[in-house]
């Protein structure tokens, strides 16, 4: 369990965010971060005045790292390199959340460590993690700028044969009534680019690889981009399948059949597979010990699964 519960007595009335700096040994931002995500309690109710006196019965869920054995591949002296696996989180979205990469990141590298971006929880490969608050700000700050490179690998339904681009404007869905699709291509949208190459097609399977190289950085990006193209990846779970298995898929209620049937694989083919920075006049290009290519192997044949025909 990621988040524990500790508990304590305090007689004389402290300030809360003075309190947990002594007892956990955390930074002032970090106690107000607890307090602010309905983390500490005081006489069995949510404390929400960071800098309020509390006493008596105090309670803190207070995240503990568990690991699970994934180590990085690549570690300097301010950050380090992890390869996600596919279908792990990389920071826990409640206080239920059995694991995710925050575990392992701060089980190696301590509690100020931290992720600099995400992936969403079915794409593998590189994850950058800062292992101190400076080099976060750092990292965030190059993230921001775009400073970074990045390349992703994907299966994608269907032939490509030439390289092309996506220049389309993405805007976030507000309205989920008839359609679930998180990002949409919209007029009112951000402006969004992508460059494709196909690397190899594979006739048994029906589906391409492609190296995807975004020059923005918008939530699900690639995959929207790819769906608009009519080439959408290969287990995508929600761009490419009818709304109502993207609602059984969302509910936790898709079988593995249905998955089979309509995404093609068990698991969505998008890989984060390089990364390219200056960092304090070094320039890292980093790239994925993940063989990506090799699971084909999971993509469901042709006539077995669903032929999502036009997403328009």
């Amino acid at each position: 369990m990621a988040f524990v519960n500790r508990s304590f007595y305090i007689e004389k009335p402290t300030p809360a965010f003075l309190f947990l700096m002594r007892q956990l040994g955390v930074r002032q931002g970090e106690a107000q971060k607890i307090v602010a995500t309905g983390r500490l309690f005081v006489n069995g109710r949510v404390w929400t005045h960071s800098g309020r006196e509390i006493s008596g019965d105090i309670q803190v869920k207070q995240f503990v790292p568990e690991s699970r054995g994934v180590e990085p591949i690549f570690v300097a002296k301010d950050f380090a390199l992890f390869d996600k696996p596919s279908g792990v989180l990389v920071h826990p979205t409640t206080h239920r959340t059995p694991y995710s990469m925050l575990d392992d990141i701060r089980h190696i590298f301590g509690n100020g460590a931290n992720a600099i971006h995400r992936i969403d929880m079915e794409t593998s490969g590189l994850l950058l993690i800062s292992r101190n608050k400076d080099a976060e700000r750092k990292l965030k700050m190059l993230f921001e700028a775009r400073g970074v490179k990045k390349s992703y690998l994907a299966w994608v339904r269907g032939k490509i044969t030439e390289p092309f681009e996506v220049n389309v404007p993405l805007k976030r869905n507000d309205d989920f009534s008839t359609i679930k699709l998180k990002v949409l291509v919209h007029p009112e949208g951000k402006p969004s680019l992508t460059h494709f190459v196909p690397i190899e097609y594979d006739e048994e399977h029906d589906a391409t690889l492609v190296e995807a190289f975004p020059h923005t950085g918008r939530q699900h990006q690639i995959r929207v981009h790819l769906f608009h193209v009519k080439h959408p990846i290969i287990g995508d779970p929600i761009y490419g399948v009818p709304n109502d298995v993207a609602i059984e898929y969302l509910d936790k209620k898709l079988s593995r059949e249905k998955r089979l049937y309509y995404m093609g694989a068990e698991r969505m083919l998008l890989h984060a597979q390089s990364l390219e920075f200056d960092y304090e006049g070094t320039l890292y290009r980093l790239v994925s010990k993940f063989d990506f290519e090799s699971l084909k192997g999971l993509i469901v044949k042709p006539d077995n699964r669903f032929n999502p025909g036009s997403p328009e």
